[in-house]
């Protein structure tokens, strides 16, 4: 800001005063106060290390039809708006329910015990991360289809976070066979089995095998994975869990 003008005064030859020296030293004070400031601010918006020694570590992200620019943490692109659309339970083949909001999730071999809240599509085109600062806590595509329902459920949740690990962190320890269930706003438990996990580079990522449609009732579980690009300040990866209602 500009300082405020004063009443011109006769130009005084010879050195400057010793009041107008101080004046000066002072301001030059203040000019680098203010910049050892800016620096600091600025240094204070780094990564802060994981108990691991690592960066902070965010969601999956769930890809739209091109893999996602965006250089925050996040899950693949949104789910085309194809994917899991809302069908009534006559709709669906195999074994199915009718559709029902997530309440919790629960997956006994790695400890999982979480509540659920809905994800929706940012302005970005990603699919929004549940919040970080709740380690605790999955996301499911509110606008797609519900665990147990016919079609695919997209569930996302944060592998770490910036000072400890997330609700996903043991998600790459699940295997072909394992069960895991969700709670439903109706009273009911829908039970899954897994088929198949597997890592995908976020430059690749398979969105029609992941997100497409399906007759059945399936569920994919999605985290972040591989190496960490300090960069991006985002995964190189997701892991997706493949599953079916039993």
């Amino acid at each position: 800001m500009a300082a405020s003008s004063s009443p011109s005064s006769p130009a005084e030859p010879g050195p400057t005063p010793p009041k107008r020296r101080i004046r000066t030293v002072v301001s030059v004070l203040w000019g680098l106060v203010a910049l050892v400031l800016t620096v600091s601010l600025v240094a204070g918006r780094g990564e802060p290390s994981s108990d691991a020694g690592g960066p902070p570590h965010a969601p999956p992200a769930v890809p739209t039809a091109a893999p996602a620019t965006s250089a925050a943490p996040a899950v693949p692109d949104a789910p085309p708006s194809s994917a899991a659309p809302h069908r009534t339970a006559a709709s669906g083949t195999g074994p199915h329910l009718p559709r029902s909001r997530p309440v919790r999730l629960h997956i006994p071999k790695i400890s999982v015990n979480a509540p659920f809240t809905d994800l929706a599509i940012g302005p970005s085109g990603q699919l929004e991360p549940p919040p970080a600062d709740d380690t605790n806590l999955v996301g499911w595509y509110a606008k797609g289809a519900s665990p147990g329902e016919p079609g695919t459920a997209i569930i996302a949740g944060h592998v770490d976070t910036a000072t400890s690990p997330a609700v996903f962190a043991g998600l790459s320890q699940l295997r072909k066979g394992d069960r895991f269930h969700v709670a439903r706003a109706d009273g009911s438990s829908a039970t899954f089995v897994v088929d198949d996990a597997q890592s995908f580079d976020k430059a690749r990522f398979p969105s029609e095998r992941v997100y497409g449609d399906t007759p059945d009732a399936q569920v994919r579980l999605i985290t972040c994975a591989g190496a960490y690009d300090r960069q991006a300040r985002d995964y190189t990866e997701n892991l997706v869990v493949f599953a079916h209602l039993v």
